[in-house]
């Protein structure tokens, strides 16, 4: 990637190079079909690998260029790429080449390819008349810009609260001394995660908490209402013109789910598998709460974060402002490649010939045996204008013999101290980049990478975040000013001060799926009021008044009614973590079965597969079960 100056060309020369190289590869395997049925499946490859490769910088330049310019540009050929891609999977006479294939003769991996592209092919709608393709046409390319104006919304409004030094009594020093008193007497303290995850867990003056909390949960508001509303409405005409009862039942065909009405019955059975939980721990918070306040008779969402870290530091002895002395940004990365380098048997190398898009972006090449594998580039600090949340990005996805894999990490953490939580959500996320470098050794690249069924893609990176809480895997970088470890009687207190609420946060999660499902399977005139009555229903913890969080929501475009993945998918991470030997996280026989197992076939195969091959068996909740009861 060049530097920022030369940007905008090149993104645009590589997006429309690589869109225009599509096009010709499908004007010529239209105008002169190989009689081949593999030389077919490989044409329709290169045209997949040139799709791929446009979209993945776009969208992800759109996210993180520190320029404006580049993002729009960057918006704009993601539109084009996404109108050339919709108008493929409506190509009659591109459709009649694969559907003519001959299965006669192809391996497993050549016939998956050809049974996904049919699946892909007829969720298009390829086989409708041409009105009705017209349509579908017309309402991809309406989904698309309606999820990025939802997202721009979000990532453009930055909210900020002011508060005197005194409304920030029990905040740490180092985040104190970077949020600095102005002339007019108070501190400026924005809705970024850096800023106001602290404050919702350290502060000690609630009315600073609830200012952070509705900053928080107020972003995007009004805007993304509307903008949701429109969204639900495309998505649910897109549906039903292909005969599908809602969004949801579209969406979850291609996932390990199957159907939408199974969403609804996962739910439920976690909401009540964390029912007891759930009310015991939020009783403890409530007790805690009422020492400060006699008179309160229930826990809101800015009491829920710090009187969680109250308890875990006055009844499981953990001090989260202790445990961040040990949590120095600089050696935390470096002890997380050294710890994935250790476990999945790989190196990482500067990569000093990579240009990046910030200063703050640093790349390595990735090794495995001495060879070169792909290529990781980590943009970990927040700045305007960037993406809120946490996420991987692919940059290139790996083909065998064509290219190798490289991706991204995207997250905003601070550059100081960093609390014990960011540090679990560094282990996850690079989860997902583990994922896609070690899998993008690939024929066919729609298998390439973090390429399984969407609802299991989050299962590897919860497996992760299990090294994150290993007295062991910590002692190797988790060191104080003075050099100090971290002790590992402070670690297991911490995992036990950490089981504390995982009834209630798994109701939270309860609430947020609920919400996503319902929001896709239903139209609701007033979005806020259904919200309100969802986490009602879900939460055990009560609306915040005067909020609105479904307008930050990010995952209701990426993850549209499927944000019951996460837990799905960690009921699969907790089965398959049981292989593994906890009193010694690096043993090499069960890393080394589940990198290759799991990690490496990429969407090669189902993911139930996947899983059985790494376990012996098939999944079950047994392990989800246990550790929520314990």
């Amino acid at each position: 990637m060049p530097a920022a100056a030369d940007a905008l060309d090149w993104l645009t020369r590589r997006c429309d190079g690589e869109l225009g190289r599509a096009r010709q590869l499908v004007d010529d395997l239209k105008s002169s079909p190989p009689a081949e049925a593999l030389d077919v499946l490989r044409r329709w490859n290169d045209v997949a690998i040139a799709m791929a490769n446009a979209s993945s910088v776009s969208s992800l330049m759109a996210e993180v260029h520190p320029q404006q310019p580049v993002r729009e540009a960057a918006e704009a050929a993601m539109q084009r790429v996404d109108a050339y891609s919709t108008d493929l999977g409506l190509d009659r006479d591109l459709f009649d080449i694969i559907s003519g294939v001959s299965r006669d003769g192809l391996d497993a991996a050549a016939t998956r390819v050809l049974d996904h592209a049919l699946r892909d092919f007829r969720r298009s709608g390829v086989d409708r008349d041409e009105g009705v393709r017209a349509r579908l046409k017309e309402l991809a390319e309406q989904e698309l810009l309606t999820g990025q104006e939802f997202g721009r919304n979000i990532r453009e409004d930055v909210r900020t609260i002011s508060v005197t030094p005194e409304q920030l009594d029990g905040m740490p020093q180092d985040w104190l001394d970077a949020h600095p008193v102005g002339e007019d007497g108070q501190a400026t303290v924005t809705s970024d995660y850096p800023d106001s995850v602290p404050v919702r867990t350290f502060a000690t003056d609630r009315t600073t908490r609830e200012a952070m909390a509705k900053a928080s949960l107020n972003v995007g508001w009004p805007a993304n209402d509307a903008v949701l509303q429109r969204l639900f409405a495309l998505r649910a005409e897109h549906a039903s013109i292909l005969g599908y009862g809602s969004w949801a039942d579209f969406d979850a065909e291609v996932k390990m789910i199957g159907q939408g009405s199974a969403i609804k019955e996962f739910i439920d059975r976690i909401t009540e598998l964390s029912g007891d939980s759930a009310e015991r721990d939020k009783a403890v918070l409530l007790t805690r709460k009422q020492q400060d306040i006699p008179d309160a008779t229930d826990v809101i969402s800015p009491d829920v974060q710090y009187y969680s870290e109250v308890v875990r530091r006055e009844q499981h002895s953990v001090d989260g402002q202790l445990v961040r002395t040990y949590l120095d940004f600089g050696r935390v990365r470096q002890g997380l490649l050294d710890v994935t380098g250790r476990l999945f048997g790989l190196s990482w190398r500067p990569a000093e010939d990579a240009a990046v898009w910030d200063k703050d972006v640093t790349a390595y090449d990735v090794l495995r045996d001495g060879a070169r594998i792909g290529r990781i580039y980590l943009d970990l600090h927040p700045r305007e204008g960037k993406y809120k949340h946490a996420a991987q990005f692919d940059m290139v996805r790996g083909v065998r013999g064509a290219q190798l894999p490289e991706g991204v990490l995207v997250c905003n953490f601070n550059r100081g101290l960093m609390e014990h939580d960011e540090v679990v959500t560094l282990f996850h996320e690079f989860g997902h980049l583990i994922h896609h470098v070690l899998a993008g050794d690939q024929q066919w690249v729609g298998f390439s990478g973090v390429a399984t069924e969407w609802d299991f893609v989050e299962a590897p990176s919860q497996m992760l975040e299990e090294w994150a809480w290993d007295a062991d895997v910590l002692a190797t970088f988790a060191t104080n000013a003075a050099g100090e470890t971290i002790p590992a009687d402070l670690v297991h207190r911490m995992r036990e001060a950490d089981d504390f609420g995982k009834g209630f946060q798994a109701r939270t999660q309860m609430f947020y799926a609920a919400l996503s499902l319902d929001f896709h399977t239903a139209r609701h005139e007033d979005l806020t009021a259904r919200v309100e009555q969802l986490q009602s229903d879900y939460s055990v913890f009560p609306y915040l008044p005067d909020t609105h969080m479904h307008t930050a929501f990010g995952h209701l475009d990426g993850y549209s009614s499927g944000y019951y993945t996460y837990m799905w998918s960690l009921v699969i991470a907790k089965d398959m973590f049981s292989a593994f030997d906890r009193r010694d996280l690096f043993a090499p026989a069960a890393a080394q079965r589940y990198r290759d197992r799991v990690l490496v076939p990429g969407g090669s195969r189902d993911a139930a597969v996947l899983v059985s091959n790494f376990l012996g068996r098939a999944y079950t909740f047994d392990a989800y079960a246990a550790w929520l009861a314990e």
